[in-house]
């Protein structure tokens, strides 16, 4: 359940601005649930809204500025919405955003708002997503500009990628601009288009965050890439999503690029294969392919740690745990478990209790049902 209590942004807005604003928007973060390291490779993810989110109450301005407070910080972030000098600090993230409406011809305008998110920073839960779509959407609606969901959060991917030089793929900002409450996602990342599965009741999602902050560096992720462009070309696809196990048993591509293909190759079926299991409530096979999942991701794509290792073995030994595994880009961070709903309680207390014991962190465990996707409240 969201932190976030009602009409907070609005009094921070009054707050800040002296009256009330002309709107709220509310934006989620995200948790993926199975299809790791497949985005690049033009697979498939399939990640959900969850409940925690960012707030943003907004007023449009008659000048060209921006003027954005966050609870914490009584200090704003001030700039002009017709320049192109990059600010410093979170700021250029809706900076970017606005430049990207204008660099595709869209109208801006200046605004002032109040944000508050009870998203974790660093959980690995798209915080600057989230952020990013809460803007798109409150300049969507003070400048009159008709509001498409997926072309918005590929602007703000572009944003992202080409003004904060963040080289981030679709799935974040797809997942928080498209979500449909009640659902599970899957993101074709190759065409970009979304089919949504109904979570059954029964179940909620837990994400584990072990306390450990991720140790991906660039050169580990632009190795797998790289030996994945690598595996692709030498088995004559254009890319990983479009190679089969047959195809790759019967090549004499290298032992790391077999095992990194292997990894991509299933994991693209485990996503499909879950979505059918999850629409029948088939939650014995769902959570098979979840652990399934994690042990690609540890022993083919090497991606795992300690840490994540520690906490999947303790869900799994957990009572009413259906599936789990490590989620985003591994090495620390975060896993994700299905849970039967009459179990989360106690589930929750035996893995914030036990898991210190096993590795030396202490974790944040959040539970979540589906959401849905940015929208004005």
């Amino acid at each position: 359940m969201s932190d976030i209590e009602p009409n907070v942004a609005e009094q921070l807005f009054a707050d800040r601005f002296g009256t009330g604003p002309a709107g709220v928007v509310a934006s989620p973060g995200r948790v993926n649930l199975i299809g790791e390291h497949t985005d690049y490779n033009d697979g498939f993810v399939s990640p959900m809204a969850i409940e925690q989110r960012v707030d943003m109450a907004f007023r449009p301005r008659d000048d060209r500025r921006a003027i954005l407070y966050t609870g914490g910080d009584p200090n704003p972030v001030v700039f002009d919405i017709d320049s192109v000098d990059k600010i410093a600090g979170w700021g250029l993230y809706p900076q970017g955003i606005l430049r990207h409406f204008a660099t595709d011809g869209l109208p801006i305008r200046g605004f002032e708002a109040a944000l508050v998110s009870d998203i974790p920073s660093g959980a690995g839960l798209s915080s600057s997503a989230a952020l990013e779509l809460a803007v798109a959407r409150v300049q969507a609606e003070v400048a009159g500009v008709p509001w498409d969901a997926s072309e918005m959060a590929l602007r703000c991917v572009r944003a992202e990628n080409q003004w904060v030089g963040v080289s981030c793929g679709v799935m974040d900002q797809l997942i928080c601009a498209t979500a449909v409450e009640g659902s599970v996602s899957r993101i074709d990342c190759e065409d970009y288009t979304s089919e949504h599965v109904t979570m059954p009741s029964g179940v909620v999602v837990l994400v584990l965050h072990t306390g450990t902050k991720r140790g991906l560096v660039d050169s580990e992720y632009n190795e797998r890439r790289s030996t994945c462009e690598r595996a692709a070309l030498e088995l004559g696809v254009s890319s990983l999503r479009h190679a089969t196990i047959d195809l790759l048993d019967a090549s004499d591509v290298d032992d790391l690029a077999r095992r990194r293909a292997r990894h991509v190759i299933t994991e693209n079926q485990r996503v499909v294969d879950w979505g059918t299991a999850v629409a029948a409530s088939d939650f014995e096979t769902a959570g098979a392919l979840m652990v399934a999942s994690h042990e690609s991701l540890r022993d083919d794509y090497e991606v795992s740690g300690p840490a994540l290792d520690a906490m999947v073995e303790l869900a799994l030994e957990t009572d009413g745990v259906i599936g789990a595994r490590l989620t985003g880009a591994g090495f620390a961070g975060a896993c994700v478990a299905l849970v039967r709903n009459d179990a989360v309680e106690t589930a929750v207390e035996r893995i914030a209790q036990e898991f210190p014991q096993r590795y030396d962190a202490i974790p944040q465990i959040i539970a979540s049902l589906p959401q849905r996707g940015t929208a004005l409240l």
